[in-house]
């Protein structure tokens, strides 16, 4: 599709940014839907935060997904928020409307879509969540949401599970150690596991983790996606736990982020070839 003077603009900030498959999607769904758009990735570095997001409306953007390492920045930098962006103390769409800007977050949204389409087992049941930051804030959410009844935080910090604990009482949460994830009697309560870090993107190995312990039927959700399975889902896997990485969570948010940038429900099929062929599934 050729750009001209009149295409529409929308895209991601981010650092690193190559790597996001949110061009592919949203792209994918442009030329479906024939819409004169285009979604481009923008490598924004932190120092240059704050300028970037003037120029959203300073060059007509329509609107731009936020990914990391700027999501909690944007939503101390924006006065005009969602209140599910407030309640995340995260951004990850803002919107240019009549020249000014509007912070929102479809994590939490785009999560619980899919926890639901595969069937999790959360409704009534205990989670263990492994991680503090504003991808557990949004999980956090996606399980209340979803009826969980207890959840347990895992967390390197404490102080930061304990604030995350704090915005989320009616879940009941309890803050642990990461070490005690090799505990088996922890273990052996939940019917849900949840990665909300950084932890096994790389080749290097997840924390000592009880697997051994889950019961049958546990389901292990790594917000992380990648081509091929993490660390944190190999020992689930070949034991025959039920797992899945966060590339469903990056569809379903992104079709949402479509819809608020662009007025229209977007293609989810096209846009969900366009991701597994960026993924080489």
């Amino acid at each position: 599709m050729a750009i001209t003077g009149g295409t529409g603009l929308t895209g991601i900030f981010g650092d690193p940014v190559a790597h996001s498959a949110s061009p592919a999607m949203h792209n994918a769904a442009y030329a479906a839907l024939g819409m004169d758009r285009a979604y481009v990735p923008f490598h924004v570095l932190p120092a240059g935060l704050p300028a970037a997001l003037c120029a959203i409306t300073a060059i007509g953007l329509l609107g731009v997904n936020i990914t990391v390492p700027h999501k909690e920045r944007v939503a101390r930098l924006l006065k005009n928020q969602s209140a599910e962006a407030r309640l995340l103390g995260a951004v990850n769409c803002v919107l240019s409307r009549r020249g000014e800007l509007f912070g929102d977050n479809t994590d939490a949204r785009g999560l619980a879509h899919d926890l639901t389409a595969l069937d999790a087992p959360i409704k009534g049941q205990t989670a263990i969540l492994i991680g503090a930051g504003g991808g557990a804030a949004a999980a956090m959410l996606a399980l209340r949401r979803l009826g969980a009844r207890r959840v347990i935080i895992a967390n390197r910090t404490r102080r930061r599970a304990r604030n995350l604990a704090a915005r989320f009482k009616g879940l009941h949460p309890e803050v642990r150690a990461l070490e005690e994830l090799n505990d088996p009697r922890l273990i052996g309560e939940a019917a849900v596991v949840i990665n909300a870090t950084p932890i096994g993107l790389g080749s290097g190995p997840f924390v000592p983790f009880g697997y051994e312990a889950a019961r049958p039927g546990c389901f292990f959700y790594d917000l992380i996606y990648a081509a091929e399975p993490t660390s944190f889902l190999r020992p689930a896997l070949a034991r025959g736990l039920p797992a899945a990485d966060g590339a469903g969570m990056l569809l379903y948010q992104g079709a949402l982020a479509f819809e608020l940038f662009n007025g229209v429900k977007p293609p989810l099929e096209a846009m969900r070839r366009a991701l597994y062929a960026r993924l080489n599934r």
